[in-house]
């Protein structure tokens, strides 16, 4: 199985290591990262889809709204989520553009096994880069 992500050291929030083939998959693994924080997202079923748009200035903008977004329906819905598909990546006027779609359930501490709350997503040592033909982000979620 392919290493989607991986939690890195921090002595006080969640320090993620995400991966990809493409900027899409990276995203996706990202969020997937996110809920995997909170719940055992091998728990989540893929009841009920939520579709969003997120742009972003930069790469790293477009991460963190891109987390933003997710964050928003846990803490509006009490949703969580376990499956992630980005349908289109694009570059218009300057900005990048994705339009996705998550699948996920409402949020039931008896079946999700919660782990921590994530507060929000953070700037602070967010970085994406490209490392021998793989998308890599590193990004820090306050909790």
């Amino acid at each position: 199985m392919k290493v989607k992500y991986k939690f890195l050291d921090h002595p006080s929030d969640a320090y993620i290591e995400a991966y990809g083939d493409t900027l899409e998959e990276l995203l996706e693994n990202s969020a997937l990262a996110l809920f995997d924080v909170m719940v055992n997202v091998n728990k989540v079923e893929p009841k009920v889809v939520r579709e969003v748009e997120v742009k972003g200035f930069d790469l790293e903008n477009l991460l963190y709204n891109w987390l933003e977004e997710w964050l928003f329906h846990y803490c509006s819905e009490s949703l969580v989520f376990s499956k992630f598909k980005v349908e289109k990546l694009s570059r218009e006027n300057g900005e990048y553009v994705v339009k996705a779609k998550g699948w996920g359930e409402e949020f039931n501490p008896e079946k999700h096994e919660p782990e921590v709350e994530v507060k929000a997503a953070t700037y602070y040592q967010m970085s994406i880069s490209r490392k021998n033909n793989k998308w890599v982000a590193r990004f820090i979620l306050d909790i």
